[in-house]
């Protein structure tokens, strides 16, 4: 929890600071002072009196109580303040802007933990260090600018970088859209993004605290953390935008399984996000332009109207949303045709309703109104509107305005003239709204969070007895199991495993065809990839087949002995586990066998997962259609599937020791899916 002194300080001490706006310690106290903090100001310079008007001291040990200390110094001078000022004035808050920490090397490293360490012993909070600070409404304590507009409604932004944050922050000031708080974390050597939106949740008030949240994340280094607060705000009525930067660091590995080559730290971050609800982005401009479409009223439908004064724009916005499951249907009938009567000849009203560049304000009121009243099946219209700058267009957007605070439905303004009608779009956004610019840049962000699942629910399950798994899993057990252990594993997890004969030696063999019917599967157990050395067989049809294969197989190097089941024929299906560090379990499914490496079409979730979310993943596949089944081909048992999926979950989290599991092929044959083979690995 963020100490209160952190947020609302009585009292600040800025030490370091100067007459000098162009040094850190100089232009955060500028910014204290020209944005008003209410409270006790001081500051620390060796060498002044004053500073900025400011009576100043010399030395830290001059200081009075203060709550709040922003230190712009020397790293190396930094451990020797903090002690002075956490153990002698009893300082609860810190904010350090100086770099040569952790970032720089070990030694920066063993400071910032002995600075943490300090401040951690009074209870204290420290952001930083390396970071710009924090913006509240209470107080601009970041030496940068600018410094946004702040009210209640606006966002909350937490950065892991000071640098990105001041380009967001610039960048959201051009569509009007307004902040309540910014967080810069820097190298997190206590408060971190995670700590940061944990104070968000535990201090929400609906109404009076700010419904948007958006992050910056360079590491994620608490996910479940992450996971829990933002779950938890977004049941509140939040919604949260985040952008997650290194993203293809570990794109592609080799490993010993399918699921350890598919499965990544990215895919962790993916699946986190979408398990909470957190729309994912990828730049700077599409996080702001989904926070811009956060401020208007949620999209109940997928129907947009399209009013336009240009062509071209309309027809790319419309390209962008019907690429992205948004519809933007045709308007025709009574009310059409009467809406079409009142505007200029060669205007259209199908959809886009283009009334020309010639379009009045009163003819944009009269389209505006028939979206709101008549229209039934629109359920948000996107209105794109510049000029050639011949004329002032102010009561064009007047009209937006009273309809905006007027309709019902989402009324989004695009207003790409940024130029020519500079001074219109000014006195629009003063009167609180927030614009796009860019037609494409609004349609995917719209797109984005329509297609983002905010739906988070609590997996309840019926715990596995653990006791039961204790003669397949033993403690001093580790790495991947032996096939008889994982047949028992899946057989107690209630998965329908093919029946299987494990054979060492030809006199074994003799005995297989007596319980297993022709035609069967042979493969070597020992190589970790069975095809890569050859050692699949299918298709066997008679005894000498059979014999001759088993010698095959026993031969390659590393072979134990050779696994023979019976040919199954269906789809092929997967399923995978794999443990991702903090992260805990993914779990991965799609078409199995070569598909899974050769197509990569699979879903991922976050454990645990249920039934509902497993059917979520199985429809998000590009093979959901053929899962489904197609041109009158029957489908799989979908519903036994996500069943499955399902029941892995619960196993893992009954053994979470198991860091890997490769179930593919599972073989779906009319209603039934039986598992072919499988891999398990733990890790004791």
């Amino acid at each position: 929890m963020l100490h209160k002194n952190l947020t609302n300080p009585s009292s600040i001490a800025v030490v370091g600071g100067s007459d000098n706006l162009q040094s850190p310690g100089g232009s955060v106290l500028n910014n204290l002072l020209t944005h008003h903090f209410k409270g006790d100001l001081y500051v620390v310079n060796p060498k002044k009196n004053t500073v900025q008007g400011l009576n100043c001291v010399n030395n830290t040990a001059d200081l009075p109580q203060v709550d709040l200390a922003i230190i712009a110094i020397a790293a190396k001078y930094t451990l020797e303040i903090v002690k002075i000022l956490a153990e002698t004035k009893n300082t609860k808050a810190f904010i350090i802007y100086s770099a040569g920490f952790s970032e720089k090397d070990t030694e920066g490293l063993a400071l910032e933990k002995d600075i943490a360490k300090v401040i951690n012993q009074v209870g204290g909070s420290l952001l930083g260090p390396n970071n710009i600070g924090l913006i509240n409404q209470h107080f601009a304590g970041v030496f940068t600018k600018p410094i946004p507009k702040l009210q209640q409604n606006g966002v909350d932004f937490i950065s892991g970088s000071g640098a990105t944050a001041v380009f967001i922050i610039e960048a959201a000031m051009q569509l009007g859209l307004p902040f309540s708080s910014i967080y810069t974390v820097g190298n997190s050597a206590q408060i971190g993004v995670e700590e940061v939106l944990e104070h968000f949740d535990e201090t929400y008030k609906k109404g009076e605290s700010s419904p948007i949240k958006l992050l910056y994340i360079e590491s994620v280094n608490n996910p479940q953390k992450l996971l829990k607060h933002a779950q938890s705000l977004i049941k509140k009525g939040c919604k949260i935008a985040a952008i997650k930067a290194g993203s293809t660091a570990e794109g592609s590995r080799a490993a010993s399984s399918h699921t350890g080559a598919l499965a990544n730290s990215d895919m962790a971050v993916d699946a986190l996000f979408k398990k909470a609800g957190i729309v994912r982005c990828y730049g700077r401009n599409e996080l702001i332009h989904v926070a811009t479409v956060f401020m208007y009223p949620c999209l109940k439908g997928k129907n947009i109207a399209i009013v336009t004064h240009a062509g071209g724009p309309a027809v790319m916005l419309t390209d962008v949303l019907s690429k992205n499951n948004l519809n933007v249907p045709k308007i025709e009938g009574n009310a059409a045709a009467i809406l079409l009567e009142k505007l200029f000849d060669g205007s259209s009203v199908a959809n886009p309703i283009d009334f020309l560049a010639t379009g009045t304000a009163a003819q944009l009121d009269a389209i505006l109104n028939a979206c709101e009243t008549q229209f039934e099946d629109i359920d948000a219209v996107a209105v794109i509107f510049g000029s050639p700058g011949l004329t002032q267009v102010f009561d064009v957007y007047n009209v937006l305005d009273k309809h905006i605070n007027m309709a019902k439905k989402p009324i989004y303004p695009i207003l790409p003239s940024v130029v020519n009608v500079r001074a219109e779009i000014a006195d629009f956004k003063n009167k609180g709204h927030v614009i796009f610019t860019d037609e494409v840049l609004f349609g995917k962000a719209l797109a984005t969070i329509y297609n983002t699942d905010f739906q988070n629910e609590l997996v309840v399950e019926s715990p596995l007895n653990k006791e039961d798994f204790k003669a397949c899993i033993t403690p001093e057990m580790n790495g991947f199991l032996a096939p008889k252990n994982v047949k028992s594993i899946l057989d107690l997890a209630g998965i329908v495993t093919v029946d299987e004969i494990i054979v060492q030696t030809k006199q074994a063999l003799q005995k297989v065809p007596r319980k297993i019917d022709f035609p069967m599967v042979m493969k070597v157990v020992g190589p970790i990839h069975k095809t890569d050395v050859g050692g699949v067989v299918l298709n066997i049809d008679n005894e000498r087949s059979l014999n001759k294969n088993f010698e095959k197989l026993i031969q390659i190097p590393e072979a134990t002995s050779v696994l023979i089941q019976p040919m199954l024929k269906g789809t092929e299906l997967f399923i995978g586990v794999k443990k991702e560090g903090a992260f805990g379990h993914l779990i991965l499914c799609g078409l199995g066998g070569v598909f899974v490496e050769i197509l990569k079409d699979i879903s991922i979730g976050l454990l645990p997962i249920s039934k509902t979310e497993a059917m979520k993943m199985i429809k998000n596949l590009k093979a959901y259609p053929l899962l489904k089944g197609y041109r009158g081909k029957p489908g799989i048992n979908l519903e036994l599937f996500a069943s499955l999926i399902s029941k892995v979950s619960l196993l893992v989290k009954t053994i979470p020791e198991i860091t890997e599991i490769d179930i593919n092929p599972l073989i779906a044959t009319g209603k039934n899916i039986i598992a072919v083979d499988a891999r398990i690995s733990i890790e004791n």
